[in-house]
């Protein structure tokens, strides 16, 4: 049987600043930084130099243009490393987001939190 290849949420065109963090094979803390290239309520494609394994645990924090929230604000992630993709020019990392904040930046005020189910 194969699996529906559609995703559950329309894909939105985005150009955003973005900071991965993540564990190294001996555990050691890194960081990247990088961009995204699309992102829905379930995920995002993060162009990125590094290539990262499937199923790697991720931590990333996006910069929400202040132009479109009215203030500056940050969406912290928490997700997984689904696919490494290199397409000419272009590298980077689909990831699927299984838990997300939302919160002002620099960190004051309250946040939103929600966990996502994937089916």
């Amino acid at each position: 049987m194969r699996m529906n290849q559609r995703r559950m949420s329309e894909r939105l065109q985005m150009e955003l600043p973005v900071e991965i963090q993540w564990k190294g094979r001996a555990g050691s803390p890194k960081r990247a930084v990088g961009k995204t290239d699309n992102i829905s309520g379930s995920g995002l494609f993060i162009e990125m130099p590094i290539r990262m394994r499937r199923a790697t645990s991720v931590t990333i924090k996006v910069m929400l243009p202040p132009e479109v929230t009215r203030v500056p604000l940050e969406l912290l992630c928490q997700g997984r490393v689904v696919r490494w993709n290199e397409h000419g020019q272009v590298r980077g990392i689909g990831a699927v987001i299984d838990e997300y904040e939302l919160r002002p930046a620099p960190r004051t005020g309250s946040a939103t939190k929600r966990r996502l189910e994937h089916n």
